[in-house]
């Protein structure tokens, strides 16, 4: 990897810096710029990796049909602990179904209801680095904790304030977890107004030790197809990761300052029938809502936002979703008769850039298309996939460079 530093330069020496490179050695090449308490690294080009990595399933659980423990009806939300055991919630059954790493089926936790130990509207779920298992649970106002000794439970009430979300629950490295709540002193009384909410962070025993509020961009960004919206993710380090992308820029809160990660990329054309399709979808989505409406927001914009998602690794690697070029897929099904059913639609790839906790990038992964992916930890992947007949499944991946 070839790295330059820089300390409080200007625009016109990093430049320079960049034209200096040997294109000829291995890894990326990195710019390093300290301003102020922010550290900025930049890759200019390459990756660690050299090359597109894939992932390669290697253990899947659900099936078509079978024992009740492998079916699922809703996957909500999935965790994994540092045994490579997997937790499935099933929304629609409310309970959690254990797996050990090789898929079999382990225990389940929870069921409906009111009791300890049981869920009313629960939603997501996150490990803790001692092993338990933390539970949103809003319906019961608690999160409700699984373990680590077999059988053990706890409940820790907060403020839901019929607060649901499909929001992840976060757990850091430091045992604390977090969980959305309302902001009554933002929220009038009339019920008039945008909803504000927080993040409260419990302590390792479920004490409250501080609120904070919900990361926002101080800027706007227009209102239509593929305007850049502001992201944010918790990492396991217990800060915030945010990013608008507009740019191909996102800052990592530390301790110490923060850490800038940046990549010298260009960006992702929309191509015009492209444009136009998301145009259409958007206003048969509004005027179902309102048959009045009209047009009024900007014209569509020539490229796509950098990225469209933050997420983080249980090893606190960060992952990226980019941009990629959308292609055009005929619909089989289409009903001319229908005003709502389009002869062709639109899709577009998934695509992640993955760096390490310190900023240095790895490189690109290109997942099969029909998954979700949930859980991230090293050079494994977890997610969620559903085929032709709907059938949900958790598959753990490996990731594979150049594969």
């Amino acid at each position: 990897m070839r790295t330059h530093f820089l300390l409080l330069t200007t625009p016109f020496i990093l430049a320079a810096c960049a034209s200096d490179a040997d294109p000829s050695a291995d890894g990326p090449d990195v710019v390093i710029e300290t301003i102020g308490d922010t550290t900025v690294v930049r890759t200019l080009s390459g990756s660690v990796w050299g090359a597109e990595a894939t992932l390669v399933p290697e253990v899947s659980i659900g099936e078509l049909d079978g024992p009740d423990e492998y079916l699922f009806g809703w996957i909500f939300s999935i965790a994994v602990d540092d045994d490579r055991n997997v937790y499935v919630f099933d929304y629609q059954a409310q309970h959690v179904g254990v797996y050990d790493a090789e898929g079999n089926h382990v225990e389940t936790l929870g069921r409906p209801g009111e009791g300890p130990g049981e869920f009313n509207r629960a939603e997501a779920i996150a490990m803790l680095p001692d092993g338990r298992l933390v539970v949103r649970n809003p319906g019961n106002q608690r999160i409700e904790v699984f373990g680590p000794e077999p059988g053990h439970t706890e409940q820790w009430g907060y403020p839901a304030g019929g607060l649901h979300s499909v929001t992840p629950l976060y757990t850091d490295m430091h045992g604390r977890t977090m969980v959305s709540i309302v902001d009554r002193s933002r929220y009038p009384s009339s019920g008039g107004g945008s909803l504000v909410t927080q993040l409260l962070v419990l302590g390792p025993d479920g004490t409250p030790v501080d609120t904070l509020p919900q990361p926002t961009s101080p800027s706007t960004t227009g209102f239509g197809p593929f305007s850049p919206m502001f992201q944010w993710t918790v990492h396991p380090s217990g800060h915030f990761l945010t990013g608008m992308p507009s740019e191909y820029r996102i800052d990592l809160a530390r301790d110490d300052g923060v850490l800038r990660i940046e990549r010298a990329v260009d960006p992702v054309p929309v191509l015009e029938e492209e444009g136009a399709y998301a145009r259409e979808q958007m206003e048969r989505s509004m005027r179902e809502r309102d048959p009045d409406w009209s047009w009024s927001g900007p014209a569509v914009p020539d490229h796509k936002p950098f990225f469209s998602a933050l997420l983080t690794g249980r090893d606190g690697r960060i992952w990226v979703r980019v941009a990629a070029e959308g292609y055009p897929v005929d619909n089989e099904d289409h009903d001319p008769e229908d005003p709502s059913s389009v002869p062709v639609s639109w899709r577009t790839p998934l695509r992640f850039d993955v760096f390490e906790p310190d900023g240095t990038y790895l490189g690109a992964v290109a997942p099969p298309g029909g998954v979700s992916l949930s859980v991230f930890d090293g050079d494994y992947v977890w997610g969620v996939t559903r085929d032709e007949l709907e059938v949900q499944r958790v598959v753990r991946f490996r990731i594979v460079v150049g594969g």
